[in-house]
């Protein structure tokens, strides 16, 4: 068993992640998702899903891009839920 580095359970069924060099041990993604997701830089929220980036800076989505300080994003939109050629 092994010791999870964010809330401290020693579980039968925890995991390592290697990222970035190094070997973290968690016993849930809740977890996981806690200690290694990038926070929006707009809203504040973890970047679950694949995120926007723009100059190196993160945000969960274009909408928030939009409404930050790097001129690359200026142009970005959300595809999500739009019908074909909107």
């Amino acid at each position: 068993m092994a010791t999870c580095e964010v809330c401290g359970n020693d579980y039968r069924l925890s995991f390592e992640v290697h990222a970035a060099g190094n070997v973290h041990v968690f016993d849930s993604f809740e977890c996981a998702i806690h200690k290694l997701a990038p926070v929006c830089e707009h809203c504040g929220v973890k970047v679950v899903g694949h995120g926007v980036e723009a100059d190196g800076v993160f945000y969960c989505c274009a909408h928030c891009a939009r409404h930050g300080k790097q001129a690359s994003a200026a142009e970005l939109v959300d595809h999500a839920g739009r019908a074909p050629g909107e």
